[in-house]
């Protein structure tokens, strides 16, 4: 396992500084929201592209790949009725591909619940669906790239579509492409019915990559949250990839949640 952290957890920093002190901190890598790069995918210049990359490789990082891939863009909607949108949907996706590319990541995470809620007038597996439908079509693109999507389960609070692991296994399995697999996220683990590390025995084939956060939103350590039982489960299971540091609560403080967050996760593993 190899520790990352989301970079929006930096808020306004300028990315230069961001990128530095994650490096500081002792991240091995560090995984971007697009929107923290520019307005949308396309828009991030090459240049631009080519200096995160240095940067990253300056600062010790590897750069993970992407997440938050819809937020804060408009006219995309991964379950949408209509044909259009789902085809802008594919068209942006397959852009974000090639950021993701760009900036040598090899994991883009999907989780932007509003862009993936079954709207009304939708059933569920219309949902499904579509769904499919988007995915596939990105598939090759993935593949060129030797990169991967890593579909995300989200708890009830946050969409009404892939809210559990399960749910999110059975579309991965329908899309039948080596290039999705599953992200599972702590905070979203808790939601569901059976244990965190049950969870991870039980979907550790599809597992691409891990969030760690809390339940109150907040990093690893500033909960009740017992991370030794999640490393055990995960070093069960050989699990071998990124496990990325992923907040939404900053009250803490930025500094203070990057530093005690990694700390803490290098003590539950170091316990085991």
């Amino acid at each position: 396992m190899r520790f990352a952290i989301c970079n929006e957890t930096f808020q306004e920093w300028p990315l230069a500084r961001a990128i530095r002190f994650a490096g500081e901190c002792g991240y091995e890598g560090i995984e971007f929201a697009p929107f923290t790069l520019g307005s949308e995918a396309g828009a991030v210049p090459t240049e631009k592209r080519r200096e995160i990359c240095r940067l990253a490789k300056t600062c010790g990082l590897e750069v993970v790949g992407l997440h938050w891939l819809l937020a804060k863009t408009s006219g995309y909607h991964l379950t949408s009725p209509d044909k259009l949108v789902r085809d802008r949907t594919a068209a942006y996706l397959r852009d974000l591909v090639r950021l993701c590319a760009d900036l040598g990541g090899k994991i883009m995470v999907f989780g932007s619940p509003q862009q993936r809620n079954i709207l009304a007038g939708v059933s569920p597996q219309q949902a499904i669906d579509y769904a499919v439908e988007v995915f596939r079509s990105i598939g090759p693109d993935l593949q060129a790239a030797d990169v991967t999507l890593a579909l995300e389960p989200l708890g009830p609070e946050e969409t009404n579509f892939l809210q559990t692991a399960e749910e999110t296994v059975d579309l991965i399995d329908l899309i039948g492409c080596d290039q999705f697999r599953l992200l599972l996220d702590c905070k979203a683990m808790s939601t569901e019915k059976h244990p965190i590390r049950d969870l991870i025995d039980r979907y550790q084939p599809w597992l691409a990559h891990f969030h760690a956060n809390d339940p109150n939103r907040q990093g690893p350590g500033f909960g009740n949250l017992d991370f030794k039982s999640v490393f055990k489960a995960l070093s069960r299971v050989e699990y071998a990839g990124w496990v990325s540091v992923e907040v939404f609560d900053y009250s803490p403080g930025v500094e203070r949640l990057a530093k005690e967050s990694l700390r803490y996760m290098e003590r539950c593993l170091e316990q085991i």
